[in-house]
């Protein structure tokens, strides 16, 4: 305190000076970022006019811990506590904001004096009064110019999953290999140095879209990431703790990731992915009985590194993500909870990596076969071959299509743009009744456009449904609208 900002150095000293009851303003910052410079000359005016409370300053891609913690995604970025509880944030630069909000979490820059409000649009100093006049005078476009966009344009979308896919290994940096530009940066790269692996990098200092996009693409805010196989992995303090639990060359050894000067020689399966059981696996018949009783213990098994809700290593994400996708119902089993577990099914199996998945006692594969599958359409022809999932029939489709919503139309075109009069007659006159509707385009589903015909035994289209029931086609519909009747019919 003191009407000077201090900069933070670890998430320790962090907590010791936010363990305090007083008011507490973190700006998270960036070297690179104009919009931060500004609003820190604003954040240094207002800590003078509030000795009382606590500035602190935490350049936000040097500290990822303080940065995760608090979710912060772009800068300038601000976090106001209160009682040692975040009770407020601000997002970009926006002078006014910060001022406001400084004063409302603060209170008076005098003791005993009322704070100022909020709502007035004023801090409690005029050389703050005057840093914001001047700076939004200047500066007022650069809230909008600093901010990650919403969104990502599909050209970044398509560099980016080129770039994370480029390398086996791939690490997102500051700087290169030779030259790391950041303490963090350094500490993956000598950890991947000892790992003994070969890996790409790229220079997030060199492209700024990159930079932005990748943080918006993969939801991690800082750097550096680490990628394996295109999967994250996590940020440098994922890598460290992995690398030290020897976590980090499990998955790369289960990933098929060569070592410098290997042979190159992969464990495998079998071309079709699923590893065939051993004639003599030198298990125990304990073991090998337990194995079997876990492997067939729901019809969709899933060993995974976690749990559904947790899962402790991307590629297990990636399967759980692909059976809630086509809306399996699945058990899994946390082989980190089991050592012995762990290493038999691998030998059980003939499948060195983790996650495995079995259907019907079978093992079907890890993330990549199993996502190669999902692309193809091969695992839900697997699925409902063995029974797993339900093949919806054309009736079933029809009767849910008919019913998701209370006022039906099968058209030919959409509302926006029919494609025949008597489309049109119709979305008129429900738009003139002020009937809320939904509507499907016949156009685009054979099999719905033939089925609906013999399904409801009326030949022709549109087709308009209330609560499930068809009320007719455009000679009815003009008819109830002629009669006054129309509104009255679809809200019963």
């Amino acid at each position: 305190m003191g009407g000077s900002v201090k900069d933070v150095k670890s998430k320790a000293e962090l907590d010791n000076i936010t363990k305090s009851r007083e008011a507490v303003i973190i700006h998270f910052w960036a070297t690179w970022c104009d919009a931060s410079k500004q609003m820190d000359q604003v954040f240094s005016h207002l800590c003078t006019d509030f000795p009382r409370t606590h500035f602190l300053r935490v350049e936000a891609e040097e500290q990822p811990e303080i940065s995760e913690a608090f979710a912060v995604s772009s800068v300038p970025y601000f976090v106001f506590l209160k009682d040692g509880k975040a009770v407020d944030t601000l997002e970009g630069a926006d002078p006014s904001s910060l001022a406001n909000k400084v004063a409302k979490v603060a209170g008076s820059a005098n003791p005993g004096e009322p704070a100022a409000p909020a709502s007035l649009g004023m801090a409690a100093g005029p050389a703050v009064l005057e840093t914001v006049k001047e700076f939004t005078k200047e500066h007022g476009s650069l809230q909008q110019a600093n901010q990650v966009q919403p969104g990502l344009s599909d050209a970044l979308k398509n560099q980016l999953q080129q770039l994370i896919g480029s390398h086996p290994v791939m690490l997102f940096m500051k700087g290169n290999a030779e030259a790391p530009r950041c303490g963090f940066s350094r500490k993956v790269v000598d950890i991947l140095k000892g790992e003994n692996v070969k890996f790409g990098t790229f220079d997030i200092l060199s492209d700024i879209e990159v930079r932005e996009g990748l943080k918006l693409f993969s939801n991690w805010p800082t750097f550096p990431p680490l990628y394996c196989k295109g999967e994250l992995l996590g940020g440098c303090d994922i890598v460290i703790a992995m690398h030290e639990s020897g976590e980090l060359k499990e998955v790369f050894r289960d990933h098929g990731i060569d070592t410098i000067g290997s042979s190159g020689a992969k464990v495998s399966g079998s071309e079709n992915g699923k590893g065939g059981i051993a004639q003599s696996t030198g298990l125990s018949m304990t073991l090998t009985s337990r194995l079997e009783s876990l492997v067939n213990s729901n019809p969709v098994m899933l060993f995974m590194k976690g749990k559904p809700t947790e899962p402790k290593c991307g590629f297990s994400g990636k399967v759980v993500e692909i059976l809630r996708e086509e809306k399996v119902k699945f058990e899994t089993f946390d082989i980190l909870t089991d050592e012995e577990v762990r290493q038999g099914l691998k030998v059980y199996s003939n499948w060195s990596s983790y996650p495995q998945l079995y259907i019907k006692g079978e093992l079907i594969g890890g993330s990549d076969i199993v996502l190669e599958m999902q692309k193809s359409g091969e695992l839900q022809k697997v699925l409902i071959e063995k029974g797993i999932v339900h093949k919806e029939t054309i009736e079933e489709r029809l009767k849910s299509l008919i019913t998701s919503s209370p006022v039906m139309l099968f058209m030919k075109g959409t509302p926006d743009a029919p494609r025949c009069g008597f489309s049109s007659k119709v979305v008129n006159a429900l738009k003139e009744e002020g009937v809320s509707f939904e509507s499907f385009d016949i156009l685009s589903d054979e099999e719905v456009r033939q089925g609906l015909k013999v399904f409801s035994n009326w030949p022709t289209f549109p087709q308009l449904y209330y609560k499930g029931e068809l009320i007719g086609g455009c000679d009815i519909i003009m008819e109830l609208r002629d009669n006054g009747e129309l509104q009255s019919t679809l809200s019963e």
